[in-house]
């Protein structure tokens, strides 16, 4: 499913209005629609309030809208997506925090085109998105005019804690664990040399203790709470184990994980293996996983957010 539905549902549930409650959340649930995120531009990654993708407003005999025009990239999965939630610019005198707005796009409407980007282990999985005069209703703007950065930072808050991956984490270990019991260094299980034991101890320590403070954290949303400084805690901690985690499990395929035949990850792939079945994924995640200390807000980003929050640097 596109990364971004997984964060409109709580935005639409406390900004929306009843209208678009209503409209937009039951599809969410059964499918209906399936959303990609339309955050980052060229120029406005981590100083997200750059953001200059234009969103003028009209009226006419076929009523209010906006007409879009502007770029976004790193679209994950847009190609999959028939829906896309967007940070505009609808204010270029106010100061950049107070000009964006948050709309709701529909990937089939005129004027949006879809290029995608292919990344180093050759899959397609972000994307540029073109806006080029496109009509969208003013009934799919979210909150207030220009009052879209309050949107984009309560959605953060839930994207960086679903970055933390507790989930992908675990699965990983699993997996870590293992492959260290079958591969062997001289002579014995990789998990019984001292060095590689001690990395794995490590990294599943530090992971018991997030997956402690992520359950803090849904308790407090449970209790009607927001996630604050400590989404950015997570995404920090959650990013670096993941990291560190697909790292061992390069370092443990050894000779094996150099090797990247993008074929031997298909079904019934019958070429020359290197390595066993397992190797063939090793280098591409590992380099996959680069950009999660990136995307969301990257940890040095994070860094000065927790900064701010709880030291009022």
């Amino acid at each position: 499913m596109p990364f971004g539905v997984n964060m409109l549902g709580p935005v639409l549930i406390k900004y929306g209005n009843e209208a678009q409650k209503r409209h937009w959340l039951p599809r969410i649930l059964d499918g209906s629609d399936w959303w990609c995120q339309g955050y980052s531009e060229p120029g406005a990654g981590s100083d997200l309030a750059a953001v200059k993708t234009s969103a003028v407003r009209g009226t006419d005999t076929q009523g209010d809208h906006y007409i879009v025009n502007g770029q976004k990239t790193w679209t994950t999965l847009g190609q999959h997506a028939n829906m896309i939630f967007c940070l505009v610019r609808t204010n270029r005198e106010a100061k950049k925090q107070e000009g964006i707005s948050f709309l709701l796009i529909d990937m089939t409407t005129p004027g949006v085109e879809v290029r995608p980007i292919i990344t180093l282990d050759g899959e397609h999985e972000v994307n540029e998105v073109f806006f080029s005069d496109v009509r969208v209703p003013a009934e799919n703007l979210v909150g207030e005019e220009d009052k879209g950065w309050t949107c984009a930072k309560y959605l953060l808050t839930y994207e960086r804690t679903n970055i933390a991956g507790v989930g992908f984490s675990v699965a990983a270990l699993e997996q870590l664990k293992a492959i260290a019991a079958q591969q062997t260094k001289n002579g014995r299980p990789l998990a019984e040399d001292p060095a590689f034991a001690a990395r794995m101890a490590r990294v599943e320590i530090d992971l018991e203790n997030m997956k402690t403070t992520n359950l803090r954290v849904i308790a407090a949303v449970a209790g009607g709470g927001v996630p604050g400084a400590e989404s950015s805690m997570l995404k920090i901690r959650g990013t670096e184990i993941r990291q560190e985690i697909s790292s061992l499990i390069r370092r443990a395929m050894g000779p094996c994980a150099r090797p990247f035949v993008a074929e031997a990850l298909e079904e019934g792939f019958d070429g020359l293996a290197v390595g066993p079945a397992y190797a063939a994924a090793a280098a591409a995640k590992y380099f996959n996983n680069r950009k999660l200390s990136i995307f969301g807000g990257s940890n040095e980003i994070q860094k000065n957010i927790i900064s701010k929050m709880i030291l009022g640097l």
